[in-house]
């Protein structure tokens, strides 16, 4: 059977396909947002391909990768080499052992696409869509940390704190205290891990004092980055937490979180976090917002709630909205499409 395919101009507009005999589901849920028409159509027709083909499976990126490896009569080994991941990552990916990583957090789907010769952007998208689904079928049921991770984050707490920690973290298993600062540990060793992951230098260095190879601690990196507070492993940790991070204290009374971590690995060691409240009623209003309130013609029948949303409003490097910034961000508070409802 043949497709018939009708684009309408515009990145994201939307488009019909036709076919004779079949009935179609709606085609929102085949696209991917990108402004790569091409692409996005290319994606579409691949995945309406395999329903046609009855494969009731949706296209992924292992079956992608697959077919193209052998269109084009190449190996898992010299995938891993274009990629400069281990051939066991490789092997897992295409297996579905592992689920695709993030393409925010990662480079592979770059140099494995200019590799197998695909459309940029064709892999992250894919991915995208698959995390997505999979997402969708995940129910959220935190369990405790595993046993090594708990005995690894108390070990790295300064000693006259760890047998009060110790004793909160036995009290309530992965309660509020344990996720705080299993998250902010995870936090900035991830950052940094995301910053570095492209300089072959950094990964050296981490692989260097961690005891592995570069190869296989790039892809530790990668998996480390898929890595949250309800995943988190032994293996996670002997990777990056253990050799990254020196120590970390904990105020009690205030939560104030101090981490050091290894001078070797990190650019600044010593990490802070305070937790402080602040009184609303010290929230400048700034010149922008003062104007906004005082005409009427932009801010109409504000109410107080809206005012107490705009108010905590916070801008970086000293930058000062204008009385139409807050116009427009009033209108988006206001206009139901800009939210889902649960």
């Amino acid at each position: 059977m043949s497709l018939i395919l009708r684009l309408v101009q515009g990145p994201g507009s939307a488009g019909h396909i036709f076919q004779p005999g079949i009935n179609l589901t709606a085609l929102g849920e085949l696209l991917v947002p990108t402004e790569s028409l091409e692409y996005n159509w290319r994606l579409v027709l691949v995945k309406w391909r395999a329903r046609i083909a009855g494969d009731r499976r949706e296209m992924d990126v292992s079956q992608v990768i697959l077919q193209k490896l052998k269109e084009l009569g190449l190996d898992q080994r010299a995938l891993a080499d274009a990629a400069e991941v281990t051939e066991s990552y490789i092997s897992q990916l295409l297996s579905r052992k592992k689920l695709p990583p993030a393409p925010d957090r990662t480079d592979i789907y770059e140099k494995i696409g200019k590799f197998l010769k695909l459309p940029a952007g064709t892999l992250a998208g894919l991915a995208d869509l698959q995390r997505k689904q999979e997402l969708k079928k995940k129910i959220q049921s935190p369990s405790p940390l595993y046993g090594e991770v708990r005995e690894l984050l108390l070990e790295k707490c300064k000693r006259d704190k760890r047998r009060q920690v110790r004793a909160i973290f036995e009290k309530e298993p992965f309660g509020e205290l344990e996720r705080l600062i299993t998250q902010k540990l995870l936090d900035v060793v991830k950052t940094m891990a995301r910053e570095e992951l492209g300089r072959e230098s950094w990964l050296r260095i981490v692989a260097r004092e961690s005891g592995r190879s570069y190869r296989q601690t790039r892809v530790d990196v990668l998996e480390f980055l898929e890595t949250d507070v309800f995943n988190i492993t032994p293996e996670s940790c002997a990777a990056f937490l253990n050799p990254m991070i020196v120590s970390w204290n904990i105020d009690l009374a205030s939560f104030g979180l101090e981490i050091m971590l290894n001078r070797r690995i990190a650019p600044a060691h010593l990490k802070r976090f305070e937790f402080v409240e602040a009184p609303v009623d010290s929230v400048d209003d700034g010149p922008g917002l003062k104007e906004f309130l005082k005409d009427s013609s932009l801010s109409g029948e504000v109410t107080p709630e809206e005012i107490e949303f705009l108010r905590q409003l916070r801008f970086k490097d000293g930058r000062q909205p204008t009385a139409l910034y807050y116009y427009r961000e009033l209108q988006n508070l206001r206009d139901p499409v800009h939210f889902r409802i649960k």
